[in-house]
C-alpha cells in the first residue's frame, strides 16, 4: 500500500526549490554592461527594444532627427538603436545571462513509483533522486557560465562598435558622393556653355573643326561624369540606409551638402600600441575566451571519472511486511571511457586559445601603427591639395581670365584651364574623403575615439 513521502524526500525537494530561486534572469542588465563598454569607446548609446511602445518612441525620435540634414553623430545614434540585425545581436547577452541562471540550478529531482500485485501480496516502491554530481560541480559551472557571459558582453560591445564604425564610413562616403555629384553637375553645366560658345566660334570662323571636336568630347565626358557620379551617390546612400535600418518615408532623409573641413592640424597620438591592447574589444574578448577555456579545463579534470552521480531516497512497502526505507546511489563506472580524451581536447583548446590571443595582439599592434600612418599620410595629402594645389589652380584661373579679358589669351586656354581645375577639385574631394575615412579606421584600430580637437584649432586657412 502507498504511504506519504518521508521528511528526507521533502527536504531534498525543498532544497532543489531553494536552489532554483538563487539566480534570476535579467537580460537588460546583461546587455547594459556591453552597451556601456561600447559607449565608452564610441560615444553612442545603445538600448534594448522590448515592446511596441519602445519601438514607437524610437520611431518618433528618428523622425525628429531626420527633420534636419543627417549629421554623422545622428546617423550613428539611429544605427545603434534602429538596426534590426544589431538588435538581434543584443539578445545574445540575454541568452548568456539565462545560461548563468541555469548554471545555478540543479537538474529537477526524479521521482519513481512502482506497484506490483500477485499471490495476494502488493508491493509498492517509491523513490526520489537528486543530481549530486551537479550539486558538487555547481560552483565551477557557475564560474564558467559567468565567464561566458563576460565573453558575450564583449562580443555585443564589439558588434556595436563595428556597426558604428561601418555607419561612420557609410556616412562619409555618402556625403562625399553627394558633394562629387553636385560638382560634376556644375562641370557639366560649364561644359554645356563652353560647347555652345565653341559652336558659335566655329560658325564665325574663329575656331577650327578640331577645336569644336575637342570641346564636344569634353562636354560628352562631363555628361558621362554626371551619370557615373549619380550612380556612385545612389549606391553610397543605399549603403548608409541599410546601416541605419531605415525604410519607407524615413529613407528619404537629406544629407549635408559637403564633408566637414579638414582640421587645422592632425591629432598627435602617443603609445598607440598600448592603447590598442588596452582598449580594443577583440583583444579583451580573446583574453576572456582563453580564461573561459582554462575554466573548462578545470571542470573537465574535476569530472573526469564521475560523469553521473545520483543520490536518491527510496521507500518500499509490502503487504503484511513492515515498511523499509533507504537510499540509492547511481554511479557511472569508468570502464571504457576514463576521460583522458576529454581532458586532452580541453588542453588542446586552451593552447589554441593562447595562440589566438597572441595573434590578435600582434594584429592589433600592427593595425594601430598602420592606422596612424595612414591617418597622417591622408591628412598630409588633403592639406597639400587644400594649401597648395587648389590655391595654385585658383591663381592660374584668375590669371588666365585676366589675360583673356585683356585679349592676351585665347578662349581655348580658358577652356583648357577650366578642365584642369575640375580635375583638381575632384581630387581634393577624394583626398578629404580619404582623410575622414582614415580617421574612422584609426579609431577602430586603437579601440577608442580620438581626443577632442585642441581649442587652438581654427577654421581651414591656407598656410
Amino acid at each position: 500500500m502507498t504511504s506519504p513521502i518521508s521528511w528526507q524526500a521533502s527536504l531534498a525537494l525543498g532544497f532543489c526549490a531553494l536552489l532554483a530561486g538563487c539566480a534570476s534572469v535579467a537580460p537588460e542588465r546583461a546587455f547594459q554592461a556591453g552597451a556601456n563598454a561600447a559607449q565608452a569607446r564610441t560615444g553612442v548609446e545603445a538600448r534594448l527594444l522590448r515592446s511596441d511602445a519602445d519601438r514607437q518612441a524610437l520611431q518618433t525620435g528618428i523622425d525628429t532627427l531626420l527633420q534636419a540634414p543627417l549629421t554623422q553623430d545622428a546617423a550613428v545614434r539611429i544605427a545603434a538603436l534602429n538596426h534590426p540585425g544589431l538588435q538581434a545581436t543584443y539578445w545574445e547577452a540575454g541568452i548568456a545571462q539565462a545560461d548563468v541562471a541555469q548554471a545555478a540550478r540543479l537538474r529537477n529531482p526524479g521521482f519513481g513509483f512502482s506497484r506490483m500485485d500477485g499471490g495476494g501480496n502488493r508491493e509498492t516502491e517509491r523513490s526520489v533522486s537528486l543530481d549530486l554530481a551537479g550539486l558538487l560541480t555547481m560552483p565551477l559551472r557557475q564560474r564558467m557560465a559567468a565567464r561566458r557571459l563576460d565573453e558575450t558582453t564583449l562580443r555585443v560591445a564589439a558588434a556595436i562598435e563595428r556597426h558604428v564604425t561601418d555607419t561612420r564610413r557609410a556616412w562619409i562616403e555618402a556625403v562625399a558622393a553627394r558633394q562629387a555629384l553636385a560638382y560634376a553637375r556644375q562641370v557639366a553645366d560649364a561644359a554645356d556653355a563652353s560647347s555652345l560658345l565653341m559652336e558659335r566660334m566655329t560658325q564665325a570662323g574663329n575656331a577650327s573643326a578640331l577645336d569644336l571636336a575637342r570641346e564636344s568630347a569634353f562636354h560628352a565626358e562631363a555628361g558621362a561624369g554626371v551619370l557615373r557620379a549619380a550612380r556612385l551617390a545612389h549606391a553610397a546612400r543605399e549603403r548608409l540606409t541599410r546601416q541605419l535600418g531605415l525604410w519607407g518615408t524615413q529613407a528619404g532623409y537629406t544629407l549635408p551638402e559637403r564633408l566637414p573641413d579638414l582640421p587645422a592640424a592632425p591629432r598627435e597620438l602617443v603609445g598607440i600600441e598600448r592603447t590598442a591592447l588596452s582598449q580594443r574589444l577583440d583583444v579583451q574578448a580573446a583574453r576572456a575566451a582563453a580564461a573561459g577555456t582554462a575554466a573548462d579545463l578545470g571542470l573537465t579534470r574535476t569530472t573526469r571519472f564521475i560523469n553521473v552521480l545520483d543520490l536518491g531516497y527510496a521507500s518500499k512497502s509490502e503487504t503484511g511486511e513492515p515498511r523499509s526505507e533507504g537510499y540509492e546511489i547511481g554511479l557511472e563506472l569508468p570502464l571504457f571511457d576514463w576521460g583522458g580524451a576529454r581532458v586532452a581536447r580541453a588542453e588542446a583548446l586552451y593552447m589554441q586559445s593562447l595562440g589566438q590571443v597572441g595573434a590578435i595582439a600582434i594584429n592589433a599592434r600592427s593595425e594601430a601603427r598602420a592606422g596612424y600612418l595612414g591617418y597622417r599620410a591622408s591628412y598630409d595629402v588633403a592639406r597639400h591639395y587644400r594649401d597648395h594645389v587648389i590655391p595654385l589652380r585658383k591663381q592660374i584661373s584668375d590669371e588666365t581670365l585676366l589675360r583673356y579679358n585683356g585679349m592676351l589669351a585665347s578662349p581655348f586656354e580658358l577652356l583648357a584651364d577650366a578642365r584642369e581645375q575640375a580635375a583638381a577639385v575632384h581630387a581634393t574631394i577624394e583626398a578629404l574623403k580619404d582623410f575622414w575615412l582614415a580617421q574612422v579606421d584609426l579609431e577602430a584600430a586603437i579601440g577608442t575615439r580620438l581626443p577632442a580637437q585642441a581649442a587652438t584649432d581654427k577654421k581651414d586657412t591656407p598656410e
